[in-house]
């Protein structure tokens, strides 16, 4: 038992393990929150263009001295601006339109990082750098996501709606429009919060899979609301375990065990699960055959 108190304990015998794991709860569980409605509006392929669009406006606001969220939410806006401009001719579908702005806006903003003298390493903005949190990005992350989490949970009746009913939104003179654009500066600002953690590259997966998996096990959305951020929590925690013990990738293991977490749901989840639906189906065939 004291073993394994020990172990359990050990990791944060560092402080930088200690803010590691508060930045990523606070990260993780923002991100399962929005990715609630994303999964639910459609936006997997949206939330992955804005998450890197905004790689360019976060190193200009580093160049400018001004805060991440500024430069982020201007360059997600501007990123959703130019691809419902190249959609609107008509000629270009809505993915490849996604696919061409958010791939020309990430890659220059590795340009701007490759050209950018700087004290720090800017490529921790691409690939995260959790185990190098400060206590002022701690407090960043922790504006940012009370920020996002506080205007979804005020705003949360409306934004069900728009996810599941746009045209009855309007209806009842809500302004689907504006809806849009409020949860897509909440995406720019997300992306931010878990900018520290996972990197620009892995953000979607934190904005997509607790949401996913949250939809097979429940389809009652406020159900949802709590599942996603307990999923992503728990994975949090066991990730950071796994790559002290095992010297990886922090990021990278925290999103593994989110991805580990769909595939057993995917498999075996009590209602939609691959596997027990097989299992029942073939119980319910022997069952008739027997009562036949």
């Amino acid at each position: 038992m004291i073993a394994l108190v020990d172990l359990l304990l050990a990791p944060f015998d560092y402080q930088f393990m200690t803010r590691a794991l508060i930045a990523t709860l606070i990260a993780s569980i923002v991100c399962a929150l929005l990715s609630c409605w994303l999964v639910l509006v459609g936006w997997s392929l949206m939330g992955d263009a804005v998450s890197h669009a905004v790689l360019p406006g976060v190193v200009l606001a580093y160049i400018l001295g001004i805060p991440f969220a500024i430069g982020a939410v201007v360059f997600g806006i501007l990123a959703v601006g130019l691809i419902g401009a190249v959609r609107s001719t008509g000629r270009v579908k809505e993915d490849a339109a996604i696919g061409i702005v958010f791939t020309t806006l990430f890659a220059l903003g590795l340009v701007l990082i490759s050209i950018t003298p700087s004290q720090t390493d800017l490529n921790h903005i691409v690939f995260g750098n959790i185990l190098g949190a400060s206590t002022t990005d701690i407090v960043q992350i922790a504006i940012l996501g009370a920020t996002v989490a506080i205007v979804l949970i005020v705003k949360r009746r409306d934004f069900t709606l728009y996810a599941f009913d746009p045209v009855h939104t309007h209806a009842i003179g809500l302004n689907p429009r504006r809806l849009g654009m409020i949860l897509l500066g909440l995406l720019a600002l997300t992306a931010v919060t878990a900018l520290q953690v996972v990197g620009i590259v892995l953000v979607v997966a934190m904005l997509i899979i607790p949401g996913a998996t949250a939809r097979l096990l429940t389809d009652r959305f406020n159900t949802m609301l709590l599942i996603a951020p307990s999923i992503a929590a728990g994975s949090s925690v066991i990730g950071l375990y796994l790559a002290y013990y095992q010297d990886t990738s922090p990021g990278g293991m925290v999103v593994l065990t989110q991805g580990i977490a769909f595939g057993l749901v995917y498999l075996f989840g009590p209602g939609h699960g691959i596997v027990t639906t097989a299992l029942r189906s073939a119980s319910e065939r022997g069952r008739t055959r027997r009562v036949s």
